[in-house]
């Protein structure tokens, strides 16, 4: 065992399988006490299990380390307390939280219902949300902490995942607003955007060029969790680990602008437009054009 983050509590949402499973042991692995919480359920987000949770439980015990069960679910406001709860009660104190949980339910948007709608957003980002709220609340008493949320390169958009993309977009805009509010108070907040081989990822429907393992995902976590990443000053940044890769995403700004005196009318629009300010191209498109070549050809796209 290290001892990179010797002496801390984090809370992992997720940690069931996969990269949530994968962060727990790491941050366990380098010295941390961790909440594993994880509502057991399928990808849809059916079937709840407690064991899922207490299997990695006795996992981190089995190396040597320190942890806890809680397999209530983080889409309600009473599930994420009780994570931040659980931590307070068994170790005292609450140093890192990281939002993994999530779900799929695809569906073209056009044929998306509100059953499919709902827990999707419910699970990824008010999960998010209420454990964030529940943990900053603790965080600010201590003047420290870290948050971390789980986007995807999907908050780009998606052709069959609205749903889940509009989930991720709004974890990078909850997080780089945590970063703001509670930077006063010593309390850095980032995302991440994992390429990784897992349950979810392997329904993509492209050969992933740039894909690495759980493990590397747990690696860039523990860093963030660390006191160098937050002597660093690293907070409202959004992350991409993609096996041997590792790459920041821009932060939202104007790219051009044009500027109407008198006011704007449709004719002037149409005469400034596309000129003046035109457009900002969507990568995805390009690879959504390869998408389409390559199924009617039977095979599938490189990405």
């Amino acid at each position: 065992m290290g001892n990179f983050l010797a002496g801390k509590v984090v809370a992992v949402t997720g940690a069931g399988r996969g990269i949530g499973r994968a962060v727990a042991l790491a941050a366990a692995a380098e010295g941390a006490k961790v909440v594993v919480n994880d509502y057991g359920v399928a990808m849809d987000g059916a079937s709840p299990t407690s064991e899922v949770a207490e299997a990695v439980v006795k996992e981190i015990e089995a190396a040597g380390g320190e942890a806890v069960a809680v397999a209530d679910d983080i889409s309600t406001m009473a599930g994420g307390q009780r994570v931040v709860e659980a931590a307070l009660s068994a170790y005292g104190r609450l140093d890192g939280v990281v939002c993994v949980a999530g779900i799929l339910r695809e569906r073209m948007l056009f044929n998306m219902t509100e059953e499919e709608w709902d827990p999707v957003i419910a699970t990824h980002l008010k999960g998010t949300f209420t454990v964030f709220r529940a943990a900053s609340a603790v965080m600010r008493g201590q003047r420290s902490g870290t948050l971390i949320g789980f986007t995807s390169g999907n908050h780009q958009g998606s052709v069959s995942q609205a749903n889940y993309s509009a989930a991720k977009g709004g974890i990078i805009s909850l997080v780089r607003s945590a970063a703001l509010g509670l930077h006063k108070y010593g309390v850095t907040a980032n995302a991440v955007a994992p390429v990784a081989r897992t349950r979810m990822s392997a329904n993509v429907p492209m050969e992933l060029a740039e894909i690495g393992e759980p493990e590397d995902v747990a690696a860039l976590v523990v860093y963030l969790l660390s006191d160098g990443a937050q002597e660093q000053g690293i907070t409202g940044q959004v992350y991409t680990v993609a096996g041997p890769k590792i790459a920041v995403w821009a932060q939202p700004r104007e790219l051009r602008a044009a500027y109407a005196p008198g006011g704007w009318t449709p004719e002037t629009i149409a005469q400034f437009l596309p000129g003046a300010v035109g457009v900002d191209p969507m990568p995805m498109l390009s690879q959504l054009v390869a998408m389409e070549s390559a199924a009617r050809a039977g095979s599938r796209p490189n990405a």
